[in-house]
């Protein structure tokens, strides 16, 4: 799909007619006006004058309440391919990223070819090697191991394919996903209020599951969640704050959980991480000791393990961070459009996020299955990053 000229590049060209057919370019199927105005990045009010002008010349035609369809059929044109290699195909948060890409890629009808990174450094190696070879227009990495992120990212530099990194960033290319520092600052803030209301502040042992592989971005997460809980209990004394390395992993968070508890006494104990896996983890291996009311831990992704420990009853989740996986591959493919339409995009775009909790689940999650509401014991163990 060969993008249109840019006015200032051709004098020749019309700025108006150019914003003419990018309006019908995004009603290929029916779309109200807000929508039309986010996917060419036009002022609403052009958006509608300009929605106005083609609907009385019979161009566009209204095919709903506020929704415009375009009459005019584009001339066959070559698809954007895009190369997409995901985290894991095991994983909840992964497979919602990409189910969620290949219904945005289906919408826009680009050509979406995707690869399993599989958790391993070696396969993302791999896939990267094989997307350039296939050529791909742009490629979308998620994969976690920093440590290889500069190899990966040297590849497409070469090769001149435009690179967007989920989650873990990658040398020059543009990053889409958490913003880390905020997403575990409100982790932090909401766990030492629970804290201040439950326990009148008193609190002796912060447990930060950690995922090193990840790289320093993650971290951010654990940096955020230490600040929110020291600025709602400022009198917390820094030797409260322990650091477990269990690979984001709900099995490895269990067992370094499990042995953390053996050799110490009964104590007041908060718990956060890096994902939601590695929470839920420590929290089993609380109530597996029998020490369930002495711990409370917030975690980060709603999986819907997280979701269903939060309906659980006498839960000791006291909440979750909400990323919307689901909204992911809308978002990536809208980014991934602009980047080849030579748009100016930010060099970070931040994924929405929001608090879960007991009281507001439900109504962001109402059609989580009801099975679910029940206490599960699926072991995540391979729920690294998300």
């Amino acid at each position: 799909m060969k993008p249109a000229l840019h006015p200032q590049s051709d004098p020749y060209q019309l700025a108006t007619v150019s914003r003419a057919c990018e309006v019908l370019r995004a009603c290929c199927e029916p779309r109200r006006i807000v929508d039309i105005a986010a996917r060419t990045g036009l002022n609403r009010t052009v958006v509608f004058r300009i929605v106005h002008t083609l609907e009385a010349c019979g161009f566009l035609r209204k095919t709903g309440k506020g929704e415009y369809q375009s009459n005019v059929l584009p001339a066959e044109q070559r698809a954007f391919r895009v190369g997409y290699a995901s985290q894991a195909e095991n994983s909840p948060f992964s497979t919602a990223v990409t189910d969620g890409l290949r219904a945005a890629a289906a919408r826009e009808r680009i050509d979406l070819l995707v690869l399993n990174n599989c958790y391993s450094a070696k396969t993302a190696l791999r896939n990267a090697r094989l997307l350039v070879a296939e050529r791909v227009d742009l490629a979308i990495e998620f994969q976690t191991m920093e440590r290889i992120a500069p190899a990966v990212s040297s590849l497409f530099y070469e090769a001149k394919i435009p690179l967007i990194a989920v989650e873990i960033p990658h040398a020059g290319a543009t990053f889409y996903g958490a913003d880390n520092y905020r997403v575990g600052l409100s982790a932090g803030r909401t766990l030492g209020r629970w804290a201040k209301q439950n326990w009148q502040g008193r609190v002796e042992e912060v447990l930060l599951m950690e995922l090193g592989v990840a790289g320093s971005l993650p971290q951010l997460r654990l940096t955020g969640a230490i600040e929110g809980i020291q600025e709602v209990l400022p009198g917390l004394p820094g030797d409260v704050f322990q650091r477990v390395e269990c690979g984001g992993a709900f099995g490895r968070a269990l067992d370094m959980a499990r042995k953390r508890l053996r050799h110490t006494p009964e104590r007041r104990t908060l718990i956060t991480g890096v994902n939601d896996p590695s929470v839920l983890g420590a929290i089993r291996a609380f109530e597996e000791a029998g020490r369930a009311a002495s711990c409370a831990g917030l975690g980060l992704g709603a999986i819907p393990e997280a979701r269903a420990e939060l309906r659980a009853f006498h839960s000791r989740l006291v909440g979750t961070i909400a990323f919307f996986p689901e909204q992911y591959g809308t978002d990536l493919i809208r980014l991934a459009l602009d980047i080849l339409h030579h748009k100016p995009v930010a060099p970070a775009v931040y994924a929405r996020h929001h608090l879960v909790t007991k009281d507001n689940v439900q109504q962001l999650y109402p059609n989580d299955q009801p099975g679910q509401e029940l206490r599960v014991e699926v072991d995540v163990t391979d729920e690294r990053l998300c």
